[in-house]
């Protein structure tokens, strides 16, 4: 047995599920968050900042959901969104 390996870092690389774009899971999100009488704007506000989940209920899958984007890519949708229908 070669015990050189043991002391090596492993590199793992995790897939995100790219099948959804962020459009459609933020859209996915903020149906849940008005569904269940939250402020969807202030949810995923907090959850942007924080990083915590329980900003987003669980409610319709939408906590799972959201994990799926990482939270850069969140506020990059939501400038550009921005920039598009507001600056130009």
């Amino acid at each position: 047995m070669n015990n050189q390996n043991t002391f090596n870092t492993q590199f793992v690389e995790v897939v995100k599920d790219n099948n959804l774009p962020v459009t459609e899971i933020l859209a996915e999100v903020y149906t849940a968050l008005s569904e269940k009488g939250y402020n969807p704007v202030s949810q995923i506000v907090g959850y942007v900042m924080s990083g915590d989940p329980t900003y987003i209920t669980s409610y319709k899958n939408a906590r799972s959901l959201i994990m799926k984007a990482e939270r850069d890519e969140i506020i990059e949708v939501l400038l550009e969104n921005y920039i598009e229908t507001r600056l130009k």
